[in-house]
């Protein structure tokens, strides 16, 4: 399967912004997610220091079985952009962030377990700063000021359309060469219902947007999201 590009809201969602959307029972720990966050940054910097994708295996268990996962990448402008280059991770409160002006600047990743979850992170970060068509690459100033979430994705499973949850499910709907995927806090941040979710998923996907009520496939993921807000994230 190849990568898939995401709309996300413009601005990290709002719910969400400066720290991690916990599930009840988080799957990744802190320092899994230091790691995988670290790995993100460190592809995205080893095409402007000519080096090769961060492939080696993390000491930390837990990271090497296949998952999808998609990365979305901010970028900070403002007051705070400073901060971010310096102590890129801190714990933002709501206050300071709205001093900050975010971009989207691209969002890349793999709906299926193609590759091990460390792999797939540092292919869908490279892709997501140099390769979605929607932005222009990024540029290494720019990455200094990036502010990176990972979403990561559970299996995709079949689900009938009355069984979608808006919060709780992201959507993958296809029909034949035709797919579209929405994460799950996209319809929450638009403050979208059931149907309008399954719409929209069908309008990324090219369809029509009652293609879910016909012969469109559908399919549901969870995912765990968590971004640099979390905790400081080398360089």
């Amino acid at each position: 399967m190849s990568k898939l590009s995401e709309t996300s809201s413009e601005k990290p969602p709002e719910k969400l912004a400066g720290r991690a959307s916990l599930p009840p029972t988080p799957e990744f720990s802190p320092a899994q997610r230091r790691i995988l966050l670290g790995i993100a940054h460190d592809a995205i910097f080893s095409v402007f220091e000519r080096r090769p994708l961060p492939m080696a295996p993390p000491s930390v268990p837990g990271l090497a079985e296949p998952r999808g996962v998609f990365t979305t990448l901010y970028l900070c402008s403002g007051g705070l952009a400073d901060d971010l280059q310096n102590h890129l991770g801190n714990q933002l409160s709501g206050a300071r962030l709205g001093q900050v002006h975010w971009e989207l600047r691209g969002c890349v990743g793999y709906a299926a377990p193609i590759a091990p979850l460390y792999r797939a992170v540092a292919e869908t970060a490279r892709a997501a700063a140099f390769e979605d068509s929607r932005f222009l690459p990024v540029s290494q100033d720019e990455a200094l000021r990036l502010q990176i979430w990972l979403s990561v994705l559970s299996p995709l499973v079949p689900i009938r359309p009355e069984a979608v949850e808006v919060g709780r499910h992201g959507l993958l709907v296809s029909r034949g060469a035709r797919r579209g995927l929405l994460l799950p806090q996209v319809p929450v941040e638009n403050d979208w219902d059931r149907e309008t979710f399954l719409d929209q998923t069908c309008r990324k996907a090219g369809l029509p947007l009652d293609a879910w009520r016909r012969d469109a496939t559908l399919e549901a993921f969870t995912a765990e999201v968590f971004s640099d807000g979390d905790a400081a994230v080398p360089h």
